[in-house]
């Protein structure tokens, strides 16, 4: 079994339309995937440069669930990119970033033990991967970014062990914190501390 870590970000469900077409600016330019068009929640329709299971075929999630796409974003390459990401082959573009896929995003719209916040969830589809995750600044600054810019209440790193790393939390950018923790014992107490942005 490889290394399965994940970002995860929480928000209000009103704003995952505006978080995938964030995430759509974040997409290789030379990617080559046809539009994927996703039906959400209440039937708001959004386009996306992803696949879904692999598969360009349209996606209706009006019902609620889930939605699961394989995403490709940009990040900027700094010395943990370099090592556990970079090979000779990438090409690093005039910005100084380099593609990352496949990312696995699973969204819920309404999961059970929070079921006011729709959750993005995204999974490295490596150990390398895994690793750069954890270790690179540039790769948790996409994150926590798109966390802010989308209207998120809060963003966690995830490394398969019982203690979540707390990026970010109610628009401001945190390190050293997680749940459960010194602030949060459980992710009750975590869930009970968001409140939604003012737009």
């Amino acid at each position: 079994m490889g290394l399965d870590y994940s970002y995860e970000i929480f928000m209000p469900p009103r704003n995952v339309a505006r978080a995938l077409t964030r995430l759509a600016e974040l997409t290789p330019e030379d990617r080559g995937t046809p539009p994927l068009p996703v039906t959400l929640p209440g039937g708001e329709q959004v386009i996306v440069p992803f696949t879904s299971k692999f598969k360009s075929e349209p996606v209706d999630c009006s019902a609620g669930g889930s939605l699961e796409l394989d995403t490709s974003i940009v990040v900027g390459v700094d010395d943990a990119v370099r090592k556990s990401f970079l090979r000779d082959s990438d090409r690093v573009d005039e910005q100084g970033r380099v593609s990352v896929g496949y990312i696995y995003l699973t969204v819920r719209f309404s999961p059970a033990w929070h079921p006011n916040f729709a959750s993005l969830q995204f999974t490295a589809a490596t150990s390398s991967m895994s690793r750069m995750f954890a270790q690179s600044a540039s790769v948790r600054k996409v994150f926590t970014d798109l966390t802010t810019t989308t209207g998120g209440v809060c963003c966690l790193l995830d490394t398969e062990t019982d203690i979540f790393d707390i990026c970010w939390l109610n628009g401001e950018t945190l390190s050293g914190e997680t749940v459960p923790g010194t602030r949060f014992s459980g992710f009750q107490d975590l869930v009970a501390a968001w409140y939604e942005p003012v737009e």
